[in-house]
């Protein structure tokens, strides 16, 4: 018992020391001491906040004597950081650091540790770049909500937000992920002032790390950026420019460069598929100038999708290339989720043309079995003319498009119209159906991303006639097109729409 009594003591000593520091004795004089008290709850022990949020904390503290002056010390990181009353905290580093306040009086002290975590606010979310009506650039975050909650855009200006001492260069073209960055290309304006730009954003704090300007090159004007979502060092990368012309990006050496491999003229659009990891990856573009798909598998090729299999450009020509008399009209990327990812090749829907006759590709991707339909096998059979429509074809190059494996359907923009095609059965592409109309009549749609599930597609768009943030995105349910948000004049023009991982 004498030793329980021992431990109980001393257990509350222990406990009395956390928050109050004073000597044996209770009185000074002719009065008692003055013990200070931090009311329980008026600190927390643990406080997150998001990069650029500031926190603020007003302890209340009690003491016998109350006549006695207090003085408050916050201490950040084993430093003091601040003497007010109130800690007033914004966060500008990311980080967790070991805090405390100590309160004094002319008798003791009070002590409260606490610990601070600066996370970002940019983890996983909606992410799209704007131009305003002189081509300045805007980045704007949905950050993705937890489950149960309600996502919501938590920041429209990242650029400005985090990188006020940089002015950057108009006319954004495009935004990929890749290696734990954002990745961003400008045009410029053409003057010596504003020239073509690639930015390199830290992915958790939209903090410019790297900026690449490009004023060596007369027709260095960008339009896409072919760079898979991982890094793969030392491997060039090409970014197709306005004229068709392919220049390569090398991510680790920050240069571009005349290319050595895809060095012809190349249609309006590119499609990119990697498995996020290592150097596994295969990047689709059209040869205009052979009417052919070429390949670059893991850095190597281009290998171009012939009857014979994988041939070089020389090699495929007349019968021997598969798109022999064919023209793109746009090729398009079919998503897949996670589960089919795992049993099925990444593939690509491409829509060509010959003549008046509107055909379709599945493409499978796999470098060691392109099945690419040598069937022929268009969309529908009228009189034992395989055909999949006759007229104008509905989309091109730069029609924004999305297709999906889950309910076999391409969305495509038409004005302010999402059009649904389902490529896997006998629709022809120009009967496709009107899923959902956006804005006004002259909305514009320019872009769209969609759920890791299928089961949301966002569609972004902007009033060409309106002022200001005339830029807004939509989520609507994939299968049955009803309207699920509507996030209202949070940009301006949107340009590239994508969805901002972990």
């Amino acid at each position: 018992m004498k030793y329980k009594y021992i431990y109980m003591v001393f257990a509350a000593m222990m406990s009395f020391a956390l928050t109050s520091c004073f000597s044996d004795e209770t009185t000074i004089g002719d009065r008692e001491l003055s013990e200070i008290t931090i009311v329980e709850g008026s600190v927390k022990s643990v406080y997150n906040i998001n990069k650029n949020e500031t926190l603020t904390i007003t302890p209340q503290c009690i003491q016998a004597n109350t006549e006695l002056p207090l003085t408050y010390t916050w201490e950040i990181d084993q430093k003091v950081y601040s003497q007010e009353p109130v800690l007033t905290y914004t966060g500008e580093t990311l980080g967790s650091w070991q805090c405390r306040l100590i309160v004094e009086n002319a008798d003791g002290k009070a002590f409260f540790p606490f610990k601070l975590n600066v996370n970002s606010p940019y983890e996983e979310g909606l992410t799209i770049i704007s131009a305003d009506a002189d081509g300045k650039p805007m980045l704007a975050f949905m950050q993705e909500a937890e489950e149960g909650g309600e996502s919501s855009f938590y920041d429209y200006d990242c650029l400005t937000v985090n990188n006020d001492d940089i002015n950057f260069a108009s006319n954004p073209v495009d935004i990929v992920q890749s290696g734990g960055r954002l990745i961003i290309a400008c045009q410029g304006d053409g003057t010596s002032a504003d020239v073509p730009a690639i930015y390199y954003l830290n992915e958790k704090t939209m903090v410019a790390e790297n900026i690449l300007t490009v004023a060596e090159y007369a027709d260095f004007k960008p339009t896409m950026l072919g760079i898979p979502s991982m890094d793969a060092a030392g491997v060039a990368y090409p970014i197709l420019c306005e004229n068709g012309n392919v220049y390569e990006f090398s991510t680790t050496e920050g240069a571009v460069v005349n290319p050595t491999k895809m060095k012809y003229n190349y249609a309006q659009n590119i499609i990119v598929h990697d498995n996020g990891s290592g150097f596994n990856y295969e990047l689709l573009m059209w040869d205009n100038e052979v009417n052919g798909l070429a390949m670059l598998y893991n850095g190597y090729g281009p290998y171009y999708c012939s009857k014979t299999y994988h041939a070089t450009r020389e090699a495929c020509t007349g019968n021997v290339n598969y798109f022999n008399g064919k023209e793109l009209a746009k090729m398009t990327y079919i998503r897949m989720t996670p589960e089919q990812s795992r049993t099925t090749d990444a593939q690509a829907l491409i829509v060509v043309t010959v003549g008046q006759l509107i055909q379709k590709v599945t493409l499978s991707t796999s470098f060691w079995g392109y099945n690419y339909d040598t069937s022929e096998s268009y969309l529908s059979d009228n009189g034992g003319v395989k055909i999949a429509g006759v007229g104008a074809c509905p989309v091109s190059h730069t029609t924004p498009t999305i297709a999906n494996m889950t309910y076999y359907s391409m969305f495509f923009a038409n004005g302010n119209k999402v059009m649904r095609w389902n490529f896997t059965t006998s629709q022809l592409i120009t009967n496709s159906d009107v899923l959902l109309s956006v804005g006004s009549d002259s909305a514009v749609i320019t872009g769209f991303e969609m759920s890791a599930d299928h089961k949301v597609t966002y569609v972004s768009f902007y009033e060409p006639n309106a002022t200001g943030k005339n830029g807004s995105v939509w989520a609507f349910d994939t299968d049955k097109g009803t309207v699920l948000k509507k996030y209202e004049n949070i940009c301006y023009r949107p340009v590239k729409m994508i969805y901002k991982k972990k």
